[in-house]
């Protein structure tokens, strides 16, 4: 705990330099709430120190910048300005395999640039930005909409529970008070297919690291399949708590990266094996769609007989030109109840949102 609290007293620290007013009752206060969460969960950790030491909707970017730099490899630096500055110096490996800082080249970012980078399409993104937006996926507290369940729990309201209240009366002698029960309500599921084609290579690996964040956030209620020539699922390996060891089990599991799309027949497969009752089904994918367009078209009608909800996330829907003229899209489009964006970190904040709120 004296570890925990040296840590998070630097990280104070940190965004006052920054301009953040996290005095010592606000630390205190960030502790407090420490005591009672996993500390071992990036997320929560987050969420703890922005709503204990952010004040004002301007400390909220630079709290995200800073948290970013001392959590992960950065260091913060103070400015003048309204901004926040932060230098990230670049490590390389050498020969040997040893790992040491680079020339001496830091990379400046702004607040304001973060903001930017929220929006901008992933495939246009250099690898250093690109890790940026990876590591802010990984702090995507992925909600989940809650459904209602068969199983009851005890209630001082809700339904009147006879056989309770009959048996305790039969060992007290006496009605001596009415016992309720209401129902228990679980996480609604969800199923993510994510395309792993050649087409949607610019996007897969960062829709996978959306994926982790909805596994690690709801394991027990998300199933995840990569889609190409095969149906592959991948669950299990986004299991992992570290996002990058992750998408390595998923890239030595999946054997069709790159190649052609076929959804209308590993649809089919999906559903002759396995079923989206009552699920939301998510389906990452530009619908580029070699195989038949009528097949596609019946199994997204028996997906959609089935499933909750069904979301189409194409990354190309982010641009106000998009038209769904691909013969994938425009079977599918019948059977959608959502065609959203999937090219930025924000629009996968608002299908995380979606998700949450379905």
């Amino acid at each position: 705990m004296d570890e925990l609290a040296a840590t998070m007293t630097g990280f104070a620290r940190t965004l006052r330099a920054a301009g953040v007013g996290a005095d010592h009752e606000r630390t205190q206060n960030l502790l407090k709430a420490l005591d009672h969460l996993d500390v071992t969960d990036p997320g929560e950790v987050y969420w703890a120190g922005r709503l204990t030491l952010c004040a004002t909707p301007d400390d909220l970017p630079r709290y995200d910048r800073c948290f970013a730099a001392y959590f992960g490899g950065l260091r913060a630096v103070s400015t003048r300005t309204a901004s926040v500055s932060v230098t990230r110096h670049l490590a390389t490996r050498d020969a040997d395999g040893e790992t040491g800082d680079d020339d001496g080249t830091a990379a400046p970012a702004t607040a304001s640039r973060i903001e930017v980078l929220r929006h901008r399409d992933v495939a246009r993104l250099s690898e250093a930005e690109r890790e940026e937006v990876h590591r802010m996926l990984a702090l995507l507290r992925a909600g989940r909409a809650r459904r209602r369940s068969r199983r009851f729990e005890s209630s001082h309201r809700g339904v009147l529970d006879r056989r309770r209240t009959i048996r305790e009366a039969l060992r007290k002698g006496d009605v001596a008070r009415l016992r309720h029960r209401r129902h228990t309500t679980r996480p609604r599921k969800v199923v993510l297919f994510v395309d792993v084609s050649g087409s949607m290579a610019p996007y897969a690996e960062t829709l996978l690291r959306f994926a982790h964040a909805l596994v690690r956030s709801e394991p027990r209620a998300t199933r995840v399949y990569s889609v190409g020539t095969r149906l592959t699922p991948i669950t299990a390996e986004l299991r992992h708590r570290d996002p990058g060891t992750a998408l390595n089990a998923v890239s030595r599991t999946v054997p069709d990266w790159s190649g052609g799309t076929r959804l209308g027949e590993e649809l089919r497969a999906f559903l002759t094996r396995s079923s989206a009752r009552g699920e939301i089904a998510v389906i990452a994918s530009d619908g580029w769609e070699r195989g038949d367009p009528e097949l596609l078209g019946t199994q997204m009608a028996r997906l959609s007989r089935q499933a909750y909800r069904v979301i189409w996330v194409n990354p190309h829907k982010g641009y106000a030109d998009y038209q769904p003229l691909t013969g994938g899209m425009r079977a599918a489009l019948p059977y959608l109840d959502d065609l959203v964006a999937g090219h930025s970190l924000a629009a996968y904040e608002q299908l995380s949102e979606r998700l949450a709120h379905a």
